[in-house]
């Protein structure tokens, strides 16, 4: 076998990264935000012993969201375990051109999240929690507001609970028996 010229050299097609099926599909099909990382300790005999917990948040950027919380005792696997919960628990959010199609006040414990919809341009409005969840679900523009609690746990889940609140207007007409024409006045 010759030796490649450094004419051939050059003209080579750069190498790709080799990645097996599965790792490609699951990298191109979901992002990930990783919310919050606790580390707590527990007293034993020899000292601490320390394990973690992550809040995880997982989308595709086109309307589907989860979240997930894993717990171990190093940081990675912790990460993991939440992202796997994440694809578990996700759901559809209802996006009308890039925004929510109403407003909508979510809580969760001591925690509360109002959600508005923004024209075309206004970008996602949000707080670090809120900002994950929303930025994850694809909506574009939106305008919020964290009341309450503070807590990444309890932000995130209000911000759920108000997401699964959302209504198109075709499934309110359908839901009440009329034409959207007739909803929309």
């Amino acid at each position: 076998m010759s030796e490649p010229t450094k004419e051939n050299r050059n003209n080579r097609e750069p190498r790709q990264p080799r990645r097996n099926d599965a790792q490609a599909a699951d990298k191109d099909e979901f992002g990930s935000a990783t919310v919050a990382i606790n580390r707590t300790a527990k007293v034993v005999k020899g000292g601490r012993r320390f394990s973690f917990s992550a809040l995880i948040v997982v989308g595709d950027g086109k309307g589907s969201v989860g979240v997930g919380m894993g717990k171990a005792s190093e940081v990675p696997e912790a990460i993991r375990k939440g992202t796997d919960q994440a694809k578990k628990q996700m759901f559809l959010v209802p996006l009308v051109k890039g925004s929510i199609p109403h407003d909508v006040l979510g809580h969760y414990g001591a925690g509360q999240v109002l959600l508005k919809p923004a024209g075309k341009g206004t970008g996602v409005i949000a707080g670090g929690a809120v900002r994950a969840v929303l930025e994850q679900a694809g909506v574009r523009d939106v305008v919020t507001k964290c009341i309450g609690s503070n807590n990444p746990h309890n932000v995130v889940r209000a911000t759920v609970a108000a997401l699964r609140q959302l209504r198109t207007v075709e499934e309110v007409a359908r839901r009440l028996g009329k034409a959207t024409e007739d909803l929309r006045g």
